[in-house]
């Protein structure tokens, strides 16, 4: 049974890994341009000031995606651009590039979906406290203001946050992405809730300002898979991805329950009370705005049996099995039992705003770029997409990670997730064998997956 009439297949990017960096352009830094300044941070040296100079070449992308059949695509701000200082004078350059990106891509028939922030905060923000500073609620509401105003007409979807797992976690906790901070329980936590407050703000200043526009999120969609078709190891699935026993920052209901049902898990209820500082019931008003879908970037899933003592068991991944490049397992079953799992507990629409496999990819001697192990991949996890819808979650959405190869973050560009091959010293596209194949899925709506 093929996807829905209306589902929605496209492509996704982040701003800081193909545009060039907005200092670049009379913008303002980030704290990737910090952060890549940083000995050893970056495990290739690199950084992302120029990366596939999207800045200059968006007209040639744009009709690369119409040439290669991509009807929706999936891109984001970079608040720096914008606001240089985050919070002062609005940048009309900055501005103005982006409603000229948005124009071009409607000129060649692909609908934009908006990410409001994929973490390149601005460094001036930084310096003041960033996510630690409960201003930064009315900063992101201000910029999202901004950027709503002059281009809400024309995008589709909105979003607020991508993963914020990953810019509080990796950001803030253990310090392998930007800022490179090692906090404390009590301050990532802290920062986490000024994130939420962020988001609810920015989707009421988005409900106000535009009318025909989706509204969601995309955080990462933290999910187990069972061990087998037991009813007990799918408890432990379900356990596992929707109950939290401990304050982990990868947790959904950390995330999520705040968003959805106004109020955080009881374990992180109880650690709130030994904290300096509170979250305030008007806080949780405002974080738990009504939302039209659930984005969901998954990956991968651990997998999970249920123990004797009545709690999930972590199943090893088996020696030998199947790694991307990343080194991630393959679990083609995250796209079925992560769907599933939070359409159960959150009653919305999901949209898979994330999934695609990174890997080492090269132009061969006959001038193409062959990449069957993606297009293998791909067709697995679309398969469990599909059979989720099947089984009555409502599923409206993807969008592949990612459409051209980009700046990996903390691997610099060791590894290439794109449908579209990119030199980075003559910034050359070629499509990938993948790009012509998910041409081909979506043309056909996902029947050629079989």
């Amino acid at each position: 049974m093929p996807f829905s009439n209306d589902f929605s297949w496209g492509v996704a990017t982040a701003s800081y890994q193909i545009e060039g960096s907005p200092y670049m352009a009379d913008g303002g830094h980030s704290v990737w341009d910090m952060f890549c300044q940083r000995p050893g941070k970056i495990l290739d040296g690199s950084n992302g000031a120029v990366a596939c100079d999207h800045y200059n070449r968006y007209r040639e992308d744009a009709a690369l995606m119409k040439e290669l059949g991509i009807p929706n695509y999936r891109m984001s701000i970079a608040w720096p651009r914008v606001i240089p200082d985050g919070t002062g004078a609005v940048s009309e350059k900055g501005l103005d590039f982006y409603d000229r990106l948005i124009d071009e891509l409607l000129a060649n028939g692909v609908r934009p979906h908006v990410t409001l922030y994929h973490w390149d905060t601005p460094y001036e923000v930084y310096l003041r406290g960033g996510w630690l500073n409960p201003d930064i609620s009315e900063w992101f509401a201000r910029y999202t203001e901004i950027v709503v105003k002059k281009l809400g007409d024309r995008v589709a979807s909105w979003m607020t946050l991508n993963e914020p797992q990953c810019f509080i976690g990796l950001g803030m906790e253990n310090g392998h992405h930007a800022p490179g901070d090692k906090l404390g329980k009590q301050e990532v936590l802290w920062a986490a809730h000024n994130a939420l407050v962020s988001h609810g703000k920015a989707v009421q200043v988005i409900r106000a300002n535009v009318k025909n526009s989706r509204i969601g999120w995309a955080p990462v969609g933290q999910c187990a898979i069972p061990a087998s078709d037991a009813p007990e190891d799918i408890q432990a699935a379900r356990m596992l991805t929707t109950e939290m026993t401990i304050v982990d920052t990868w947790s959904t209901p950390l995330w999520s329950d705040p968003v959805f049902f106004g109020k955080y898990p009881k374990v992180v209820e109880e650690f709130w009370e030994t904290c300096y500082r509170k979250p305030t019931d008007a806080d949780m008003k405002t974080i738990a705005q009504p939302l039209d879908f659930y984005g969901a970037n998954i990956y991968h899933a651990s997998t999970v049996k249920m123990g004797p003592d009545g709690k999930p068991e972590t199943v090893e991944y088996p020696f030998g099995g199947a790694r991307t490049i990343y080194h991630w397992p393959i679990t083609p079953e995250a796209l079925y039992w992560g769907p599933k799992f939070f359409y159960e507990r959150y009653g919305k629409p999901i949209v898979i705003t994330e999934n695609g496999m990174g890997l080492s990819d090269w132009v061969q001697l006959d001038g193409k770029v062959h990449d069957p192990q993606r297009i293998d991949y791909v067709t697995r996890y679309l398969r469990q997409l599909e059979r989720a819808a099947n089984d009555g979650v409502q599923v409206d959405g993807y969008f592949l990670w990612s459409f051209m190869d980009n700046f990996e973050w903390n691997e610099g560009y060791r590894f290439r997730f794109g449908l579209v091959h990119v030199d980075y010293e003559t910034q050359k596209r070629t499509p990938k064998e993948s790009a012509y194949w998910y041409r081909d899925v979506i043309r056909s709506n996902g029947t050629s997956i079989h």
